[in-house]
């Protein structure tokens, strides 16, 4: 039997929700480069969920319901103010709030396709608001409810600062969960949908992805690209940090992906999107410094940054504390996490794939009392 470490390569499942072909990443067919430049984040989100565009009174319909639903039972922030906040990872809180969420959805186990969609809206509602309330309850402060008059994107940096977020923030903030919002099979969607395959229900599909994206070679990249930056410090001393990583065999977060061989597409809009940020923030040594490594990298190991790269420089300058930034991917990544639970829902097949063993052979027991 033939095995492939990591699954490279491997197809295992057919899939309408989005593509990476030929170094071009499409959702449902339309090109990220265009989504980014032209659209909203609740326009993607019903994109990846109704496999079209939505018309304006369907988009309208669309941003009521999770407006209506981005309110969260209040015992979620009584459960989160009694955790161990000082010691523990948001990504931690987050995976035990959405756990928590399923007990009180009295559909949590109603598997209709109806149903479903309704958690779907709730899920994603509520994630921004998790997150957000979150953050101020670790800082001593208390939740900040959302405004229906605000799209996605500023309600989420109003709950976060308790102040209305500016256009170029808004513009930022929504280009980072479109581009985040959805990328083929990647770790956390497929297991969201082994866990979905099993029959279970949506919050447990969801609270699994939650789990394998909190790891640093999935979701926590962009916190690690930050801690290396600063870490660094200046301009002046990217050469020779880049010297001893290279001489030390060392991996430079943020650069190569598995399936981009010439570049991650989505990196070019966020490091416009860095560019701008620093500059208003009065910090353009984040961009500069980002630049001239991406520069050496690229010249040196033909490593292109992919997503988390400049994102972290991103979400640095809108003042996100770098340990939301894994957080802040879920609250993005839960939009194509949940278009893949659906569509596992509607053509199911129990995934269990096979191990090849490699272990010893032919073993034969031994009585305890004559073991060495």
């Amino acid at each position: 039997m033939p095995t492939t470490k990591g699954l490279e390569g491997v197809v295992a499942t057919t899939s309408s929700v989005s593509s990476i072909i030929d170094g071009v990443l499409t959702y449902r067919g339309y090109n990220i480069d265009d989504l980014a430049e032209k659209s909203t984040f609740e326009e993607v989100v019903y994109l990846l969920w109704n496999d079209k565009l939505p018309t304006q009174t369907e988009l309208d319909a669309f941003k009521k319901q999770l407006l209506e639903e981005m309110v969260v039972p209040k015992e979620i922030f009584d459960q989160i103010k009694a955790l161990p906040l000082k010691n523990v990872h948001p990504m931690a809180v987050l995976r035990t709030a959405v756990s928590t969420l399923g007990v009180f959805d009295s559909e949590a186990d109603e598997m209709t396709e109806e149903a479903n969609k309704r958690k779907a809206v709730r899920l994603q509602a509520k994630l921004p608001t998790i997150v957000a309330g979150f953050t101020r309850i670790r800082d001593g402060k208390e939740p900040v409810a959302p405004r229906s008059d605000l799209s996605f994107a500023a309600n989420f940096l109003y709950m976060l600062f308790d102040r209305e977020p500016n256009e170029i923030e808004v513009e930022a903030f929504n280009k980072a969960l479109i581009l985040h919002a959805d990328h083929e099979l990647n770790a956390s969607t497929f297991t969201a949908r082994v866990a979905v395959a099993t029959l279970s229900d949506i919050y447990s599909g969801i609270t699994a992805a939650v789990c394998a994206l909190k790891g640093p070679l999935h979701g926590g990249a962009n916190e690690r690209v930050m801690k290396m930056l600063t870490e660094i410090g200046s301009e002046d001393k990217i050469e020779p940090f880049l010297e001893n990583a290279f001489a030390n065999k060392e991996k430079i977060m943020g650069f190569g992906h598995r399936v981009y061989k010439n570049g991650d597409p989505r990196a070019k809009h966020l490091r416009e999107m860095s560019r701008q940020l620093t500059q208003i923030s009065g910090e353009p040594k984040w961009y500069n410094m980002s630049v001239k490594m991406d520069e050496i990298v690229t010249k040196e190991k033909g490593l292109r940054p992919n997503v988390d790269f400049y994102s972290a420089s991103v979400y640095h300058s809108l003042g996100i504390p770098h340990d939301i930034f894994t957080p802040i991917f879920a609250v993005s990544r839960v939009s194509g996490w949940l278009a893949h639970i659906l569509e596992q829902y509607a053509n199911n097949r129990l995934i269990r794939p096979r191990a090849e063993y490699v272990g010893p052979d032919k073993q034969e027991y031994v009585a305890i009392e004559d073991r060495k």
